[in-house]
């Protein structure tokens, strides 16, 4: 089984922590591959990373991905006009606005944390309905909890199990991350599917939060940037 985190940041989006120093301690973690997200900024930095990210695939031998998250709604429609140049789409959630436009858009790949700094779990049954039906994955994010205080811990979670809930009645995708700024935040991938278990998913479906539904997310990613691909439902056939 191939495991996959695909929400870790590094030194160029915030974190401390090298590019290297992230997909060392990702393989050694277990990992097969993870994706370095980050914000959008201009061409030049998007080629600039693409390199670097391409020299970490060869040095570490690991699988190596690059991701933009979207902050607004602006950002989102930016981003998903150069949908083809880039690996995975990520909308940052929290927003209802956000949360529900992201479920809307098929170029998206992750909504993160809907739930995030909310007294709600961010989502309701129309906004699953869409991302069901656009593909978009929902994230549990690992380090939301692990670095909240006690007093909203207990909240974030039972928010999170409602999403869960919401996704499976839905067939929604659900991706487990770790979320991690530092090489020191990642965790071992069975670690994150125990936590997709506490939140209410089986065992096997909480192992496939890390394995199966982001390959099938990287995957859907390569087909995207080759010739064939158009827009989502249109390709080249022949």
């Amino acid at each position: 089984m191939k495991f996959f985190d695909l929400h870790v940041h590094n030194a160029f989006s915030g974190g401390e922590s090298s590019l290297e120093e992230v997909a060392k301690t990702a393989k050694i973690l277990g990992y097969h591959g993870i994706c370095f997200v980050f914000y959008y900024q201009d061409e030049t930095q998007k080629d600039f990373l693409l390199s670097e990210i391409e020299r970490v695939k060869k040095d570490v031998e690991i699988e190596a991905y690059l991701g933009f998250e979207a902050r607004d709604l602006r950002e989102l429609k930016e981003l998903a006009k150069k949908r083809r140049s880039f690996d995975i789409l990520l909308a940052r959630g929290g927003d209802v606005e956000m949360n529900r436009v992201a479920c809307e858009t098929p170029e998206v790949d992750i909504l993160t944390h809907p739930e995030y700094q909310r007294n709600d779990s961010g989502l309701d049954h129309v906004s699953m309905k869409f991302a069901a039906k656009n593909d978009v994955a929902i994230e549990i994010n690992l380090r939301e909890v692990l670095f909240s205080n006690k007093t909203s811990r207990s909240k974030i979670l039972a928010n999170m199990a409602r999403n869960v809930n919401l996704a499976k009645k839905y067939e929604v995708k659900i991706i487990t991350c770790s979320g991690a700024l530092t090489h020191w935040e990642l965790r071992d991938p069975l670690c994150l599917a125990s936590f997709a278990n506490l939140l209410g998913l089986e065992l096997k479906e909480a192992k496939e939060t890390v394995s199966k539904i982001p390959q099938g997310i990287i995957e859907r990613a390569k087909e995207r940037r080759s010739e064939n691909w158009i827009m989502p439902g249109v390709r080249k056939v022949g």
